[in-house]
């Protein structure tokens, strides 16, 4: 039976080879590896298993459901943790994934991100990425490539939000570098319009390696740090 302390250190061992493995790819393009950061994603896993990162010296996780990352961040709010929704938002819970995350990912439609506008509290801004269809698949979150500066400049006249940058998924009938390499297009047209808006969230387990070499500024990565999600039943 595995006692919690090797539960610990199975943990600790997969943090370090992930960001030893984030190092060497950093160093392969050239790039320095502090400019890259790891966001752990604990999707189905408890609040405790958050708990077990963060004292490992995680600062940054994502959470797809906005159920989930409420509930974890309730719990969690004495932990320094910067809390990443990466999932695909629905307007009428934009003010309820407001009030749990630090920066939203999956700005994908005008109407989602003022929905995420009027949910402001005072003065606090909310860091957004403009999420990015790289498929042919309609149905994907994200908005097609060619549309992404106009969408870019929606959110950019909305003042409770910062634009940050893009973020988008690799398609899986194509090579994660090519992919990647028209995210970065879409990212250099951007920062023509927002020169501060350097954010590049791309890469995971398997292709985190492409994505480094094509700019990636965050990386979400999930099972191969955290383990198998638990059984949902």
């Amino acid at each position: 039976m595995t006692s919690e302390a090797d539960e610990q250190s199975s943990l600790a061992a997969r943090l370090s080879a992930i960001d030893e493995r984030i190092a060497d790819a950093a160093r392969d393009a050239g790039r320095d590896p502090a400019e890259i950061s790891r966001i752990v994603v604990t999707k189905f896993h408890p609040a405790s298993l958050v708990e077990e990162l963060h004292a490992l010296g995680v600062a940054d996780v994502g959470e797809n459901r906005q159920q989930e990352l409420s509930a974890k961040q309730a719990e969690l709010s004495a932990l320094d943790l910067r809390w990443h929704f990466i999932g695909q938002g629905q307007t009428n819970k934009a003010s309820a994934i407001r009030r749990s995350a630090d920066v939203v990912h999956s700005v994908d439609r005008d109407r989602f991100a003022d929905a995420l506008h009027r949910a402001a509290v005072d003065d606090d801004v909310l860091d957004v990425l403009v999420q990015v269809n790289l498929t042919d698949d309609a149905g994907r979150g994200g908005v097609v490539p060619e549309q992404a500066r106009a969408l870019a400049e929606h959110v950019l006249a909305l003042p409770s939000l910062r634009l940050r940058g893009v973020m988008a998924v690799a398609p899986l009938d194509e090579e994660p570098a090519s992919a990647f390499t028209r995210l970065r297009t879409v990212s250099d047209e951007i920062r023509a319009v927002e020169p501060s808006a350097t954010w590049i969230s791309a890469g995971m387990t398997g292709d985190f390696v492409e994505a480094i070499a094509a700019g990636a500024t965050h990386l979400r990565i999930g099972s191969a740090i955290t383990g198998p999600r638990p059984d949902r039943g």
